[in-house]
């Protein structure tokens, strides 16, 4: 059976950045890295691109805002226009403060749904989570994972790549 993937263990975050290089080079391309602490230079290593969560944060304010806008302007001028001692019906100024506050709720809402869905989550159940000593990731161990998904993943190969890092230990995912 083919495993998820194949974890090396290291000591410490020199090590683990200098897999991660030469995993890159070797051509692996679905390459994760779990680290107890922010490693400088891994995240562009392992060849993250740009999250596209601040476009549809973007995306939601203006929506949102722009739909406030609409409903205070149609409710004001074209469903029950009344008028106040001759003030227009269109008064923008103050249709501003809703507008900006249906901004914030439509961007934060979009933030959170674009969040979610650019992470996977919610995920109960990850293969890691029951490998071996994968637990030691929060707290002094770094490791470097090369998924089974990916088109380089050969489950010997990938092992002997793994052991040529000289890592603590090389770990099976099961699926």
């Amino acid at each position: 059976m083919k495993p998820w993937a194949l974890m090396a263990e290291f000591a410490g975050a020199d090590a683990l950045l200098a897999a991660a290089r030469r995993a890159r080079a070797a051509g692996y391309r679905h390459v994760e890295a779990y680290s107890p602490f922010p490693v400088e230079g891994l995240a562009e290593t392992l060849g993250y691109a740009r999250t596209p969560v601040p476009f549809w944060t973007f995306l939601g304010a203006l929506g949102g805002g722009t739909g406030g806008y609409f409903m205070q302007w149609y409710s004001a001028v074209v469903d029950y226009p009344v008028n106040i001692a001759g003030r227009p019906l269109h008064s923008w100024p103050m249709f501003i403060p809703l507008t900006f506050e249906l901004a914030v709720l439509g961007g934060a809402l979009a933030a959170v749904v674009a969040f979610l869905a650019a992470s996977g989550l919610p995920r109960l159940r990850h293969p890691l989570f029951a490998s071996r000593d994968f637990d030691l990731a929060t707290r002094n161990r770094f490791f470097l994972c090369l998924r089974g998904d990916d088109p380089a993943f050969d489950a010997q190969q990938t092992r002997d790549f793994l052991q040529s890092l000289q890592p603590l230990a090389c770990i099976e995912v099961a699926p």
